[in-house]
């Protein structure tokens, strides 16, 4: 027979594990009955989960207008943030990192960059391309900037760090500015003064060999800093600038082509703006660029001269 302490013995054991039960079921009731402190926390609330999803990845440049301060809920206000072009990111990389600055003054830009302030995103036909062309192309961000260039070598290079530019190549072997002369005679002949398509011009001067693309589009604004038209035996900006003037007389949409000659300080370019683009038609001059508001001759009735006299 066992003895009385070894009884004793044997309840304390049960005692011990059925309190350890106890305490057990206890522990598992209340798991179950109160949440996770992951479960406790707070879901974010809508405006955070889409400030989160707006979040602009790396790499994105973006502007941010800080919050309203008229606002009376300054609480719930949020700054706006609109993401920067990435042409315009990159014309402030490659001028920032840049020794080359563009042709052009920052007078001399400042002219067109207050027209493009207005018409942006419009149709913009650049005859060169050049330093600044990858600037003209940003500051039309959304609008179409065209660029003829008479060397074919140097689009090549453009095409290599500027992929993204939109250019063709274009010829102007015909006309030499030692023909500059000549050439003004030939443009105040009758046929030279009819509006219609450069090509169906009976006019010397209108060049019939551009891309399909460039006649077939209403420009807004038409820059002629090009050919190189700097020593008699270059090309000359002759015909560039008679056919600018010709397009924008052409014009079928209502308004006006804003017309922009580089160089008048050259005889050329002087001479053959004011002939062609018309005296009348000048609005302002800036250091060696000259500005032009050529008005449609198609839909004003009855149709102006080729130049209104001042």
């Amino acid at each position: 027979m066992r003895s009385k302490s070894q009884y004793m013995s044997i309840n304390l054991k049960l005692i011990l594990i059925c309190l350890g039960l106890v305490f057990l079921v206890l522990l598992v009731l209340r798991s179950t009955s109160f949440p996770s402190t992951a479960q406790q926390l707070p879901m974010p609330s809508a405006e955070a989960t889409s400030t989160q999803q707006s979040k602009p990845s790396p790499g994105v440049i973006t502007t941010c207008r800080p919050p309203d301060h008229d606002d009376h809920d300054h609480m719930s206000s949020t700054p706006t943030c609109t993401k920067i072009s990435s042409s315009l990111a990159e014309a402030m990389v490659h001028y920032a990192t840049s020794n080359i600055t563009p042709q052009q003054t920052y007078k001399e830009i400042s002219v067109s960059l207050r027209v493009l302030e207005r018409k942006s995103p419009c149709n913009f036909l650049v005859f060169g391309l050049g330093r600044d062309s990858l600037m003209w192309t940003a500051l039309n961000h959304g609008g179409r900037t065209v660029f003829l260039e008479e060397d074919k070598a140097w689009i090549h290079q453009i095409r290599q760090q500027f992929p993204t530019l939109e250019s063709y190549h274009v010829l102007y072997n015909h006309t030499k500015v030692s023909d500059a002369d000549e050439l003004m005679e030939v443009g105040m002949r009758e046929e030279c003064m009819v509006v219609g398509d450069p090509r169906e011009s009976k006019c010397g001067l209108a060049l019939k060999g551009l891309p399909k693309v460039v006649y077939e589009t209403e420009w807004d604004l038409i820059m002629v800093d090009a050919p190189t038209g700097y020593y008699d035996g270059a090309p000359g900006r002759m015909t560039a600038i008679y056919t600018a003037g010709l397009m924008a007389r052409n014009r079928e949409l209502e308004g006006e082509t804003h017309v922009f000659v580089h160089d008048v300080d050259r005889s050329v370019e002087d001479h053959f703006s004011k002939a062609f683009l018309c005296q009348a038609y000048v609005i302002q001059q800036e250091g060696r660029i000259r500005h032009f508001t050529i008005p449609t001759h198609r839909t004003r009735q009855p149709r102006p001269a080729f130049c209104p006299y001042n």
